[in-house]
């Protein structure tokens, strides 16, 4: 099983927010996913973003792989991924 690290879009036509989740990679982009890791709101200014640093830790010494975006996000905050 691939587990990714990815946005899944939540909110309502023009104004999305995402959340960051831990899914299988072969699930739906809004679909089934294993944990909720944090949220991303870009709509804001300056966009807000909120993680569980130790979960995300966690889940990337497991194996898990973030998508490019999230993995912006993330050097954003100071998380190292490697």
């Amino acid at each position: 099983m691939a587990v990714k690290i990815r946005l899944a879009r939540m909110g309502r036509k023009k104004k999305p927010f995402y959340r960051i989740v831990v899914a299988d990679s072969r699930a739906p982009r809004d679909g089934r996913f294993i944990e909720v890791l944090g949220n991303y709101d870009p709509k804001e200014e300056p966009s807000i973003v909120n993680i569980k640093e130790d979960r995300v830790m966690e889940w990337l010494s497991k194996g898990a792989e973030p998508t490019g975006t999230v993995s912006n996000l993330l050097k954003k905050k100071g998380l190292s991924v490697s």
